[in-house]
């Protein structure tokens, strides 16, 4: 398997984990509202930091631009269906606060849930398709390039904040 995909692989790996995290969290709903509350306040940053600001950006900035100058077809496809999830996800992600922040804990694990399934939704489309695809559209010298702008991301953001994110667990 390519390093690139390797990168992506495993943030989808810590992106589930988080992801099943928050499907468990409104088991405290009732119980410990505060923690519900504290742990939903986590969940929501790793999901703005992580998988938006390091994941989807590489998506967004490096690799599907990339796809596009060797085949504009996937255009119209799957890719503009992958980004307007990640514009949905950063829309679901803003409700869920402001339910939380309304004291709505039964609606914020409502949307929460329904986030989280399509997050997971996207997620193995990308893994079954879109890196698929991927990686047979670049030859071996671009897809180290497009490794190291990956790198190269992750340092101009934080190294040691995405180290700590994904220990977050």
């Amino acid at each position: 398997m390519n390093k690139f995909l390797e990168i992506l692989y495993s943030e989808h790996d810590i992106i589930q984990k988080a992801a099943e995290q928050a499907q468990k969290a409104g088991e405290l709903i009732g119980k410990n509202d505060d923690q519900y509350i504290e742990e939903m306040r986590k969940l929501i940053h790793f999901f703005r930091t992580y998988a938006d600001e390091y994941h989807h950006s590489k998506e967004e900035a490096i690799l599907f631009p990339a796809m596009l100058e060797k085949n504009e077809l996937l255009k119209d496809g799957i890719l503009q269906e992958m980004l307007e999830n990640h514009e949905d996800f950063r829309d679901m992600l803003g409700s869920i606060e402001k339910e939380i922040n309304q004291g709505n804990l039964q609606n914020s694990q409502r949307l929460i849930m329904k986030y989280t399934e399509a997050l997971l939704d996207h997620m193995a489309v990308e893994n079954d398709e879109v890196f698929i695809v991927a990686e047979s559209l670049f030859s071996d010298n671009e897809l180290e390039n497009i490794f190291f702008r990956f790198k190269d991301s992750d340092r101009a953001i934080g190294e040691k904040q995405k180290l700590e994110l994904e220990q977050f667990q």
